[in-house]
């Protein structure tokens, strides 16, 4: 049994190859805020096709797919095994530079729309981001490759990475939108968008833009206490620790 504790790889860039067409995206919000009564929501992406083709239009050969990244993180796959009945930590895998978050839409099934090997060379799609493990992190080359499998699917099992196909939808010749799902545990900081437009399987553009999510209300700050003056907000933890004990102790005695 494999777990994965919290501690992004490098998104490949690939030569664009020349073409007319560009696609440009824009977010339906810039910032989400996380209360305490968040569960979760769908980001919209809007987006739009310059100098498309209007028989390749016609034809319905342009594909779009947009995936929603979150920040970069450390994460540690470990495996748990069962002694006398108790579930231990055994053997672990470090990563770095993991996205937090993978959220993708597409016009269709990503096997429709190009080949594997495009999409591995993009790093697009869940099985497609590059696991970086730390230096020195495994054991061996296959624990690497047990754990970097078991990674994304021990993501997709907490909700964090997702894909939906169909998701992006073209509301006329040259104008799309993609709906991207945001889980209730949608980690904090800046979130990266970039929509990749292919056009008969051939990658041709990429348009990216951010989009920040932040804590909100009490949450934030009492978040914001403990970062800025963790001096005083540990004095003050100690003393309403007391305080509360003591109020107890008065109510809850016994004469």
């Amino acid at each position: 049994m494999l777990c994965l504790v919290a501690g992004r790889a490098a998104q490949a860039q690939q030569p664009v190859p020349a073409s007319k067409e560009t696609i440009e995206i824009g977010l339906s919000t810039d910032t989400i805020s996380i209360t305490s009564g968040f569960r979760g929501t769908d980001l919209t992406v809007f987006g739009a096709l310059d100098n498309a083709d209007p028989l390749i239009q016609r034809q319905g050969r342009y594909d779009v797919v947009v995936i929603l990244e979150g920040p970069p993180r450390n994460f540690v796959v470990r495996r748990k095994d069962r002694y006398f009945g108790i579930w231990v930590n055994t053997e672990s895998v470090s990563f770095q530079n993991i996205p937090a978050s993978y959220s993708l839409a597409s016009t269709r099934s990503l096997q429709d729309i190009t080949t594997p090997k495009i999409f591995a060379q993009l790093s697009l799609g869940v099985n497609n981001i590059y696991y970086e493990p730390m230096p020195e992190g495994f054991d061996s080359s296959a624990s690497l490759r047990e754990f970097t499998k078991e990674l994304p699917r021990l993501k997709q099992k907490q909700l964090l990475y997702n894909q939906r196909v169909g998701d992006v939808q073209f509301l006329s010749s040259t104008l799309f939108r993609a709906t991207l799902s945001l889980p209730a545990n949608v980690p904090v900081g800046k979130h990266v968008a970039r929509a990749y437009l292919f056009r008969n399987g051939e990658f041709l553009r990429e348009s990216s833009t951010s989009l920040n999510i932040v804590k909100a209300g009490l949450e934030f700050r009492i978040f914001r206490a403990a970062n800025q003056h963790s001096l005083l907000y540990g004095l003050f933890a100690v003393f309403l620790a007391v305080v509360t004990g003591w109020a107890g102790r008065l109510v809850f005695r016994k004469d």
